[in-house]
């Protein structure tokens, strides 16, 4: 009966190879440091959690146990733009001033334009 405590081995490191290969944006409700302390301490239940609720699952469709490729086919992945942080509302402030200040000096600009040469299209006589 060396097989159940065999299969708890593979499954161990399968799921400790997995979280440390994993992206860290592809890790769920905790760090990547707490799920492999957790599957460390706990081999089958933290296997089974990490897989169950850790771990992110993208269901993008390139190929599980058995897929192969084509051969002379590529696999090109897009890189995921950086997620833009939402701004704070000290920056957002500070975007709506330059903004306005943008605008004013525009406004000033074409009041000077105006004063300057007030008859911008003189017609020959």
């Amino acid at each position: 009966m060396a097989v159940v405590p065999l299969l708890i081995l593979v499954f161990f490191v399968v799921a400790l190879i997995d979280i440390i290969l994993r992206d860290s944006s592809q890790v769920k409700h905790l760090p990547k440091v707490a799920w492999i302390f957790i599957v460390i301490l706990l081999p089958l239940i933290g296997g089974v959690l990490w897989f169950a609720v850790g771990r992110e699952y993208s269901g993008t469709g390139h190929g599980g146990a058995g897929y192969r490729r084509p051969r002379g086919t590529y696999v090109v992945r897009e890189q995921a733009a950086p997620a833009a942080r939402p701004l704070s509302t000290e920056e957002q402030l500070a975007a709506l001033e330059r903004e306005i200040e943008d605008d004013r000096i525009r406004q000033l600009e074409a009041e000077l334009r105006t004063r300057r040469d007030p008859d911008p299209d003189p017609t020959p006589s």
